[in-house]
């Protein structure tokens, strides 16, 4: 986990994301992305720290066609961005999956609805097992 790069605009875990290794961030504006990435965009025109802080979302940028994307967004507007991040770095600890190898889906994306990522995020595999 590299804690620096955090949480992006769109609710995206920088800080799991091993895509590309020399990557800072979304929000360290060196993203190679955000030329075409409207929550980046949306976000930095609006002086917001992400889009859970913006009343249009969820809005039609493509990347809001993943629900784990959406329920991330909802859990840090009703957490808070910090609470996402211990929960992540707890539950990679413990053996939940952010990303599988060579893919951008990982157990998030393995469970169905909001109640279910969320309950992932904040309980991790003990509940979860059934569903992954």
């Amino acid at each position: 986990m590299q804690s620096e790069k955090g949480v992006a605009y769109c609710g995206l875990a920088c800080n799991l994301c091993e895509e590309d290794k020399t990557c800072k961030g979304c929000k360290s504006g060196s993203c190679q992305d955000k030329l075409w990435c409207k929550p980046y965009y949306c976000c930095s025109m609006k002086h917001l720290r992400g889009c859970w802080e913006c009343p249009d979302f969820p809005c039609d940028a493509n990347i809001f066609d993943s629900p784990r994307i959406v329920a991330f967004v909802h859990f840090i507007a009703q957490y808070g961005e910090e609470k996402l991040l211990r929960c992540l770095k707890e539950n990679e600890k413990n053996g939940v999956k952010y990303h599988y190898p060579d893919q951008l889906i990982g157990d998030y994306d393995q469970v169905s609805g909001e109640e279910a990522i969320f309950s992932l995020l904040m309980h991790g595999k003990e509940i979860n097992n059934s569903s992954l």
